[in-house]
C-alpha cells in the first residue's frame, strides 16, 4: 500500500529476537526467515527498506539487533550490530527503483483486484450491527466529488494500441487524435503510453494535427487496455480555503475488470499507484470494487448509479445496497444516491450509467431514451427515464429529465454499447460520440443546448465503440482548484 501511494523507501521498526531457550527453533532461523522478508519486500515493491531491530534484552526475549538497509533489489547496503546500538548512516540511490520496477516487473503484474476477498474476511468479523468506523474518509476531511462541468487541471488517456480491442486501430486512433486537438487548449492532456517509441510516434502524429506538445504530458507506463475512467483514480476536492488538506485527492477504487470477465486486463488495478507517483497527491484505498463508469454526480450531494452494476454479485457480494451507499457517502461526499435499474443492451459493463444518464447542471438530466418499442433497449430505458421523472436532488427538488436519442444498433453480430450520453465535458468543449447515425445531429443540437458556452464536438466513435467503450469511457478529469 505504501509503495502504490508512491513510497521510495519504506523504514521498518521491529523489535523481535529468540526467546531464551528456544534459539534454534525446529522450524529454521528466526533472524534469517525475518531478514528474508524484509528484504522480499524491496524486491516485490521496488522500493528500498530501512528494518531497525533493537538490541538487548527483556525478560526472556532476546532481541538480536542486526538492522539493516537494503536497495530496491534486496541487496543489504550496510548492518548493524546485533548486540549494542548503533547509527547508521546510508546512501541509497532512489533513482534506481523504477528501473528496476519495470525490468523485473514484480510490481506492476501485481493482482490487487484479488485482493477483495481478503477484505471480505475482515468485513466478516465485523459484529452484526456493528457501526462502520469511518477514519479520515474524504468526506471527514472536507473533500468531495465536483461535476463534471466544474474547471478542470487535466484530462487523463491511454493510447489505444490493442487489436483485439479495436481491429480499426487507425479509426480509433484518428478518433484520440480528434479529442486531444479539441480539448488541450483549454486542459493539459496526462496521456499513457506504453513505452519510448509509442510516444515519439504519438508526438509525431499530434505534431502533424497541430497540437502544441507543451499540453501533453506523456507518463510512460505498462498498461493493458484504454478503459482509464474505470481503472484509474476518482479525483475529490476540497473547496475550503483554511483546510490543512491538500486541495485535490485521489481515491483508487479496486479494479476486478468488471468482474473478472477479462483476466488480462487485470494488470491495470495497479494504475492509481503508479501515476501517484507522479501526482504524489492524497490516495484514499477504499478496499471495494468500483469503477468509474459506473458513477455520477451533480456535484452538490447527488450521485447516480444502477442496481444491475453496484449490487451486482461479481463486484462486492458482501455488500449491502446501504453498505454500498455508506463507501458512496464517505469516499464521494455525497449526501444521496439515486439508484436506476439496467444498463443499454451490449454493455459488457453490467450497466454503467455513464451510458444511460447524465447530470449537466445541478438539477438537470440528459436520460437516453428508445423510441422504438420492438428494440430490446426501449424498456429497460423507459423504466430508467420514469425513475429519474420521480426523483429529486439532495435537497428536495425536482429533477429537470431530457430525452436523450439513442443511435440505431450497432454491430453485426453481438450488438454494441453505442450511447450519445458517453460524452465528456471539458472545460470549453464537450466531446460527444457520433456513430454515422440518422440521430447523431439530433443528439448534438440537445448537448449544445445544455452547454451553451462550450462547443460541442462530434467524435467519430463507430470504430472505438467495436471495443466496448467511447469517448466517455476511455477519459478521466482531474479538477481544478
Amino acid at each position: 500500500m505504501a509503495a502504490l501511494a508512491g513510497a521510495e523507501i519504506i523504514f521498518y521498526p521491529t523489535a523481535i529476537g529468540w526467546i531464551r531457550g528456544q534459539e534454534q527453533p525446529e522450524e529454521g532461523d528466526w533472524h534469517d526467515a525475518w531478514e528474508t522478508v524484509q528484504r522480499g519486500h524491496a524486491i516485490a515493491n521496488s522500493v528500498c527498506v530501512a528494518a531497525v531491530n533493537r538490541v538487548g534484552q527483556e525478560d526472556d526475549l532476546i532481541f538480536w539487533g542486526s538492522s539493516f538497509v537494503c536497495d530496491c533489489f534486496g541487496r543489504v547496503l550496510d548492518r548493524a550490530s546485533s548486540s549494542k546500538e548503533e547509527v547508521l548512516v546510508v546512501r541509497v540511490d532512489l533513482s534506481r527503483n523504477e528501473a528496476v520496477r519495470e525490468g523485473w516487473g514484480f510490481f506492476r503484474c501485481r493482482r490487487p483486484d484479488l485482493y477483495w476477498p481478503l477484505i471480505e474476511m475482515v468485513r466478516d468479523r465485523e459484529p452484526a450491527g456493528a457501526a462502520k468506523a469511518w477514519d479520515e474518509t474524504p468526506r471527514s476531511l472536507g473533500y468531495h466529488m465536483p461535476a463534471e462541468w466544474e474547471q478542470h487541471e487535466a484530462i487523463w488517456l491511454a493510447w489505444p494500441y490493442d487489436l483485439d480491442s479495436f481491429p480499426e486501430i487507425d479509426s480509433v486512433e484518428n478518433a484520440y487524435a480528434a479529442m486531444i486537438k479539441a480539448i488541450h487548449k483549454s486542459e493539459t492532456v496526462n496521456l499513457l503510453v506504453r513505452e519510448e517509441m509509442m510516444r515519439d510516434q504519438v508526438a509525431d502524429r499530434l505534431k502533424r494535427e497541430k497540437v502544441d506538445l507543451g499540453r501533453i504530458h506523456f507518463h510512460i507506463i505498462s498498461y493493458a487496455d484504454v478503459w482509464f475512467r474505470d481503472y484509474g483514480p476518482t479525483f475529490v476536492v476540497n473547496r475550503d480555503l483554511d483546510a490543512k488538506e491538500e486541495r485535490v485527492a485521489a481515491v483508487g477504487w479496486i479494479f476486478n475488470a468488471w468482474g473478472e470477465k477479462y483476466p488480462e486486463l487485470m494488470g491495470d488495478a495497479a494504475i492509481s499507484g503508479l501515476i501517484n507517483q507522479d501526482l504524489r497527491m492524497r490516495l484514499f484505498l477504499p478496499g471495494i470494487v468500483l469503477e468509474g463508469g459506473s458513477i455520477d454526480v451533480n456535484g452538490c450531494g447527488t450521485l447516480l448509479t444502477t442496481e444491475q452494476c453496484l449490487l451486482n454479485g461479481n463486484r462486492n457480494p458482501s455488500l449491502s445496497r446501504e453498505k454500498i451507499e455508506g463507501y458512496l457517502r464517505e469516499y464521494l461526499g455525497v449526501s444521496k444516491v439515486i439508484w436506476l435499474k439496467e444498463g443499454i443492451a451490449g454493455d459488457d459493463t453490467d450497466g454503467h450509467v455513464d451510458d444511460i444518464a447524465r447530470f449537466v447542471d445541478p438539477a438537470t438530466v440528459l436520460c437516453a431514451y428508445e423510441d422504438d418499442p420492438e428494440d430490446e433497449n426501449y424498456l429497460p430505458l423507459k423504466h430508467n427515464y420514469e425513475l429519474l421523472c420521480r426523483e429529486t436532488d439532495q435537497d428536495g427538488r425536482p429533477l429537470n429529465v431530457i430525452k436523450l436519442p439513442m443511435p440505431g444498433r450497432l454491430g453485426a453480430g453481438r450488438r454494441l454499447p453505442a450511447s450519445y450520453a458517453n460524452f465528456y465535458i471539458g472545460n470549453d468543449a464537450v466531446l460527444v460520440p457520433v456513430f454515422g447515425d440518422r440521430n447523431d445531429r439530433k443528439a448534438l443540437h440537445i448537448i449544445q443546448a445544455a452547454f451553451p458556452e462550450r462547443e460541442v464536438v462530434g467524435i467519430n466513435c463507430r470504430e472505438m465503440v467495436a471495443g466496448l467503450g467511447a469517448v466517455h469511457c476511455v477519459s478521466q478529469q482531474q479538477p481544478a482548484v
